[in-house]
């Protein structure tokens, strides 16, 4: 996997969602080979960051809603 996407998942620290749509712009990078796509390629690009921040996003919360609170 491409070693600069930082995990977004702690205990104690929160993802922000530009920190969650950068993780996908970089993972959407290393999957289609393209660090900056052609304009013919642009709306599939933005597209597919556009779904993994979302999808990112829905496991992030889901992850965060069955962790044990601390009190």
């Amino acid at each position: 996997m491409c070693r600069s996407i930082k995990t977004l998942r702690h205990a104690d620290d929160v993802a922000t969602d530009e920190e969650i749509r950068a993780a996908a712009r970089q993972f959407v990078r290393k999957v289609s080979g393209f660090s900056k796509p052609t304009s013919k390629h642009e709306a599939a690009f933005e597209g597919a960051v556009d779904e993994i921040t979302v999808a990112s996003q829905r496991l992030l919360v889901a992850i965060a809603a069955n962790l044990p609170h601390h009190s």
